[in-house]
């Protein structure tokens, strides 16, 4: 069975199953149902399925012929923690639990490429009408991408020594690029996220009397904006990077001068040593403000995702492929097609992970710019099942791309 003929049905069932797994939103490391959900249908289409990798994770692997080559397709599944605001009928079931970023389509479209794949070489049929796939394919179905690192996870628990792959893909829907059309920059995508928590310590005081204390929030406030200079004045303004402090607390009365204060924020950029930098200038930015203000300063910073690089070779075959796909779906692309010079995003994906293991690509999948194409984290958000074909379509042809034999 052709793939133009399978897919009207097919993108019919998927819609479906993703506003399902959209109402039953589980955060990182719990999402027991969705788990259940991915591996009873992979274990139907008669694909080898593996449970509990990284606790929720699963792994199918699909083998065509006898070819030694390997590649890996990577989905995530968790929901974030957070209330949706929408009144459809497939909005969340769930208070502080919603899927505002798209695993839902995620999963559901790689569900729906595997199914396409056996369907198709049972029949002896592919997209290109060339002569299949011969090799192997793993459908990764990861846990904790929100803030959990369930992609280290699955890495610690021996994902590419029980399934070795040569290259590894992920897909990712976008927001604000049109429906349908792909994103696919060689080099960095996404950027490092370290996470940093900055303790300031002093002698509380009546607040008519600051002179008998030491002020940690007028500190804390000096602090916050000595450390933009890191950024505007100690980065090269060619190479991005942000520093952005995201909470301050200190103090409970108007009339105290409060003993303590703790801010907290991120750091984003390219580089690992651009990463080592910044860490080294916040440290020196504290000591500085620990003189001046007589304060106790203690910085915690942690390291995070690192940014996601994608490699030259996976680059090019995802963007041949992207453009195969655009050039079937054209006339549902309106300004659309296949953006390879996007600038990056500064926010963090830990698929990075995994390609600092093999060599990997991580794409975008237009998600609309009206209707459906709200921004990612938003309480109103919802995936577009419009693009549940070209995501399906896009990780077929990859695999026969890769994987393909002539006829």
């Amino acid at each position: 069975m052709k793939l133009n003929t399978l897919l009207p049905d097919l993108h019919a069932r998927i819609a479906a199953l993703r506003r399902d797994i959209h109402s039953h939103p589980e955060l990182a490391f719990h999402e027991k149902r969705t788990a259940e959900i991915v591996a009873s249908h992979l274990e139907a289409l008669g694909i080898e399925t593996h449970r509990g990798i990284a606790r929720t994770g699963v792994v199918g692997k699909l083998v065509c012929g006898a070819g030694a080559r390997a590649i890996g397709l990577r989905a995530d599944m968790d929901a974030l923690p957070m209330s949706e605001l929408n009144t459809f009928p497939h909005r969340s079931k769930h208070e502080q639990k919603m899927h505002a970023c798209g695993h839902d389509g995620h999963t559901a479209m790689l569900l729906g490429a595997a199914e396409a794949l056996v369907a198709m070489h049972k029949q002896g049929e592919t997209a290109t009408g060339a002569g299949g796939f011969d090799g192997t394919v793993y459908f990764i179905f990861q846990p904790a991408e929100e803030f959990e690192g369930g992609g280290k996870a699955m890495v610690a628990d021996g994902l590419f020594e029980r399934f070795p792959m040569e290259m590894v893909f992920g897909l990712h829907n976008w927001p604000g690029m049109a429906a349908g059309s792909f994103a696919v920059i060689e080099g960095p995508v996404m950027a490092g996220a370290d996470r940093f928590e900055i303790t300031l310590t002093g002698r509380g005081a009546h607040a008519a009397m600051p002179h008998q204390g030491t002020d940690t929030v007028l500190a804390g406030a000096a602090l916050v904006q000595a450390l933009q200079s890191l950024v505007s004045r100690a980065t090269d303004p060619m190479e991005p990077a942000v520093v952005s402090v995201t909470r301050f607390h200190a103090g409970h009365a108007d009339n105290v001068m409060p003993e303590k204060a703790v801010l907290g924020g991120t750091v984003r950029s390219f580089r690992p040593e651009l990463q080592d930098a910044l860490e080294e200038g916040m440290q020196r930015v504290c000591n500085g403000i620990e003189t001046t203000h007589r304060v106790q300063v203690a910085l915690k910073y942690e390291r995070g995702y690192p940014p996601t690089i994608n490699a030259a070779e996976p680059s090019f075959i995802c963007r041949e492929v992207a453009r195969q796909v655009v050039s079937q779906t054209a006339a549902q692309v309106e300004g659309g097609g296949v953006h390879a010079h996007m600038k990056p995003s500064m926010g963090a994906e830990d698929f990075s992970y995994l390609s600092q293991v093999v060599p990997g690509c991580y794409v975008w999948l237009g998600n609309g710019l009206g209707e459906g194409g709200c921004t990612l984290h938003s309480p109103h958000y919802d995936f577009n099942d419009d693009i549940i074909s070209t995501g399906i379509r896009y990780w077929v042809r990859l695999v026969e791309k890769v994987l393909g034999k002539p006829r």
